[in-house]
């Protein structure tokens, strides 16, 4: 016959496997949740005068980064000239058009900053029923001065 001192250490025992296993302690069980990263970071408080400046200095950076990546005005008159250079006729009324080997020669030209709008993921997009398998350049101008 067991004593009361064994009773409950085997009742702790178990309790501590039961426990571990509920918790998430088991091997071989499903620990993706520990691979995924963090993404919430409290503010700092108003006494934190070292992290709010950091906070302050990594917001500063990435503004300049994201308005070194945005076309500046000459950069843009230089787009709509090379579209307008390698315009594939016919017109359609007033509309410019452009088909999809000039769009690939304007986008070798027209720089870096440029190269991420002449995909055929973008060109597709903005493809509307053109027999000839063009796109408006001015909706393509349009989009570039939207998204970049």
């Amino acid at each position: 016959k067991k004593t009361e001192q064994e009773l409950k250490d085997e009742e702790m025992e178990l309790f501590t496997k039961y426990y571990m296993e509920w918790k998430g302690g088991r091997k071989g069980g499903n620990t993706s949740y520990t691979n995924i990263p963090r993404f919430y970071y409290r503010l700092p408080a108003e006494d934190e005068i070292l992290l709010q400046k950091l906070r302050e200095e990594s917001r500063a950076v990435f503004l300049q980064r994201k308005s070194r990546e945005l076309l500046d005005n000459e950069e843009l008159q230089n787009l709509w000239f090379l579209l307008d250079k390698h315009q594939t006729s016919p017109m359609i009324g007033e509309e410019a058009m452009i088909n999809y080997e000039n769009f690939l020669k304007v986008g070798e030209k027209a720089g870096p900053k440029c190269k991420q709008f002449f995909t055929a993921k973008i060109f597709a997009k903005l493809l509307h029923n053109d027999p000839y398998g063009r796109i408006s350049i001015m909706q393509f101008f349009n989009y570039v001065m939207r998204k970049g």
